[in-house]
């Protein structure tokens, strides 16, 4: 595999990124995985070392890419264009359309997208306009019908005039993790913080008053397998049997929904004891995603 940093353009913005490319072409038909990260985090979150989804998808000879959306990393100036989900939905899928066409590997069935909180929620957007290139499925987490009272009352109170919210990552920790023995004593949270990022204000406001208004027109339009985890122990978002199961029931179109709550783990699923086994599920349902196609 050839680990490396990468840009990639998208309706004429240029946004940083990270990836793992196999050295040879598999003869085998795989996925073209896609990561996208959530709010208050960059790429990196999936590829904290010991944590790294980038890591396991390497080690199983997956190609793999994380984007840093827009308003992180190096197109951080576009937070003053208050981008939206459905402008990061755009500008993403601009972006995967271009990097499909370029690659050179042409055993991948197709494009899987693995997305975390916010960043699930553009995955859903991306999927239901039907993007040009061939999508095989999405795996989500982190993300419902409608945000927790305290997760909407957090970002609305950030001034109108503030584009990027800069939060003190251990500020977050009781919002993002579970109870202390969820997680590895002494490495997290603090391993994560290398993963933190100022958030644009627009989607975190976003994802907290439109989000809840639009789910469910976006979810019917979804016509690829969903895998969906929501974790034990999220605080963000309500979760519980029947609220999970409403979530995927929203997706009237699906050919194939696998949805479930993850026990032992908080919002940020892969930092936890359980991340490794969550991040399998995901890398085998990509694979299963290829195969079937």
């Amino acid at each position: 595999m050839c680990k490396q940093d990468f840009v990639f353009r998208g309706l004429g913005i240029s946004m940083s990124g990270r990836g793992r490319v196999p050295e040879t072409a598999s003869e085998d038909q795989h996925p073209l995985i896609i990561a996208i990260h959530g709010g208050t985090y960059s790429s990196r979150y999936f590829d904290v070392p010991g944590y790294s989804l980038l890591d396991r998808a390497e080690a199983r000879q997956l190609p793999i890419f994380a984007i840093d959306r827009p308003g992180y990393g190096l197109s951080a100036d576009y937070a003053a264009n208050a981008p939206s989900i459905t402008d990061n939905a755009q500008i993403l899928d601009s972006a995967i359309h271009d990097l499909w066409n370029s690659y050179p590997h042409r055993s991948c069935s197709g494009i899987v997208l693995i997305g975390h909180s916010i960043g699930a929620a553009i995955s859903i957007a991306i999927a239901a306009h039907q993007p040009a290139w061939p999508l095989l499925g999405i795996a989500i987490s982190g993300v419902g019908l409608d945000p927790v009272a305290a997760s909407k009352d957090k970002w609305n109170g950030v001034p109108a005039d503030q584009p990027l919210v800069s939060v003190p990552p251990e500020a977050m920790d009781g919002f993002f993790f579970g109870p202390a023995d969820t997680y590895e004593p002494g490495v997290m949270p603090h391993a994560s913080y290398a993963a933190a990022a100022p958030a644009p204000r627009s989607e975190l406001v976003d994802i907290g008053m439109y989000w809840p208004k639009q789910v469910a027109r976006l979810a019917e339009q979804v016509k690829v397998p969903v895998h969906y985890r929501q974790p034990e122990f999220e605080r963000l978002w309500p979760v519980d049997e029947a609220t999970v199961q409403r979530f995927a029931q929203a997706f009237v179109n699906c050919p194939d929904m696998d949805a479930a709550i993850l026990r032992g783990a908080g919002h940020c699923i892969d930092f936890h004891h359980v991340g490794e086994a969550f991040q399998l599920q995901q890398l085998a349902f990509a694979r299963h995603c290829a195969t079937r196609r």
